[in-house]
């Protein structure tokens, strides 16, 4: 006779995949992708090996599927703080831009894993589908500043994707794991306030230069 899954026996294979998921997404947010081997995957998900290879062809389709889901909350709760931030598009840019980089700054070894850490070609090929997104929230705030008048005429395209990667390349140096920050000493808040008045100068908005004594 011929095996027929069962409603179970579903169950219990996708309860066995999303503990593999859990596991090895814990282990990319305390050491980086690289140290998500499969052994220490199965190890922390108390299966063997074996088992792993039974739900994922390989490690980096794991690894993939890791970086996708990871990436998929990241961005979601950004477009969330963008989207609920009011209709004022400076507003909204500021809501985009805190909430990116202070959450990075807040999870400091996964954000470098999901912006930074070199990777497999199948995992940098989704890094690349989600900066994308970034980059599509960005120019479309950059267009609505453009048609209100908040910013300075523009590309929108060329523009949002030079937001994000000032954001980006103004946290590299604060979340490398191996220390390597030309900004020791200055504060958390101070890195996020001083890339959301850039993004505004850069943009052509009016801005509020903060307190001498924020600084």
């Amino acid at each position: 006779m011929p095996y027929r899954e069962t409603d179970a026996t579903r169950r219990r294979a996708e309860e066995r995949r999303s503990s593999l998921l859990t596991a090895a997404r814990a282990l990319v947010a305390r050491h980086g992708f690289a140290g998500a081997k499969v052994s220490a995957i199965a190890d922390a998900a108390g299966t063997s090996t074996g088992l792993v290879y039974s739900y994922f062809d390989n490690r980096d389709e794991l690894l993939a599927t890791v970086f996708r889901e990871s990436a998929s909350h990241e961005l979601a709760m950004t477009r969330h703080a963008t989207t609920t931030s009011g209709p004022d598009v400076a507003g909204r840019l500021e809501a985009f831009i805190r909430t990116f980089a202070g959450r990075a700054l807040r999870g400091r070894q996964l954000a470098w894993a999901l912006l930074f850490e070199p990777v497999s070609p199948l995992v940098e090929a989704e890094r690349l589908v989600y900066r994308r997104a970034y980059i599509d929230i960005a120019e479309h705030l950059v267009r609505d500043g453009i048609d209100t008048g908040a910013f300075a005429p523009q590309h929108p395209g060329v523009s949002g994707a030079a937001t994000i990667g000032a954001i980006s390349e103004s946290l590299i140096g604060r979340l490398n794991p191996l220390g390597h920050d030309s900004l020791d000493g200055l504060p958390d808040e101070t890195i996020v306030d001083d890339i959301v008045l850039y993004c505004h100068r850069a943009l052509g908005a009016s801005v509020i230069e903060p307190k001498e004594t924020s600084r």
